[in-house]
């Protein structure tokens, strides 16, 4: 089993050709998505595409980019979106202190807010951190929160452990089969396979040979091979084993034989 835990194919990258990038998925053998909502607009299209296809699910939430965005009746639509039975978390939710394009103030408010919604909705976390370790770590600790996934990892070991010992995962975009991703790499030689999952990011990080390309999930299969050969395991075993994680923390339930 494969699964991209981390894509965005309700954005409006896919709107000409959606429906091939989901046939493509489901050709290279990705068996389920997990599309990620990053406002409220594009939750709703994430909760919708999602009940339009078995082997996809959707997760909701505001991306701090959008934290100024976040209106009076903005977490109550959340709540009310929360209540599909395609939901399986909440995120991604953060903080980004290198693009900045919300105040940073501003972020760590609304951050507070979604993550006290996330564990009220008792949903898993997906954590956005761009330059925003040490925050980031303190806010998900003082939630209280202990599942959940800092997406696109971008820390060291030193921070890929405290992780850990928080019961957090760590996903792994496709930046790790850049050649100069030498903290990635390290990271993924040293933790466990069974705290890791995989992701594309999509339609963003597209992985080699596809870089700078529009990444779609059917990529995610370049990931698994990295992977693979960093920690020196089958390809098989990485697949099986982060699917495994991924339908673990967003308690997915899927039929024997799949």
């Amino acid at each position: 089993m494969l699964i991209d835990s981390h894509a965005h194919l309700e954005m409006k990258e896919f709107d000409n050709d959606r429906s091939e990038v989901i046939e493509r998925t489901k050709l290279a053998g990705v068996d389920y998505v997990i599309t990620v909502g990053t406002n409220l607009n594009l939750s709703r299209k994430a909760v919708a595409l999602a009940g339009q296809h078995e082997n996809i699910y959707a997760s909701i939430g505001v991306h701090p980019h959008d934290a100024g965005k976040i209106g009076h009746k903005t977490y109550d639509d959340l709540k009310e979106l929360a209540g599909h039975k395609k939901v399986v978390a909440y995120g991604e939710i953060g903080l980004d202190f290198f693009r900045n394009i919300s105040p940073q103030a501003q972020q760590i408010e609304k951050f507070g807010e979604q993550l006290h919604l996330a564990r009220e909705l008792d949903l898993p976390v997906i954590i956005h951190d761009r330059e925003a370790h040490d925050q980031s770590l303190q806010m998900v600790r003082a939630s209280g929160i202990h599942r959940g996934v800092f997406h696109c990892f971008s820390g060291d070991y030193e921070m890929a452990k405290k992780c850990l010992d928080w019961g957090f995962y760590l996903s792994v975009p496709g930046v790790v089969t850049f050649s100069k991703s030498k903290t990635l790499q390290d990271v993924v030689r040293q933790v466990p396979l069974s705290s890791l999952l995989l992701e594309t990011d999509c339609p963003y990080l597209a992985p080699e040979p596809y870089r700078g390309k529009r990444n779609e999930p059917a990529y995610i299969v370049e990931t698994a091979k990295k992977v693979a050969q960093i920690k020196g395991l089958s390809r098989e075993e990485v697949t099986a084993v982060t699917a495994q994680n991924t339908l673990d923390l967003f308690r997915i339930k899927v039929s024997p034989g799949k």
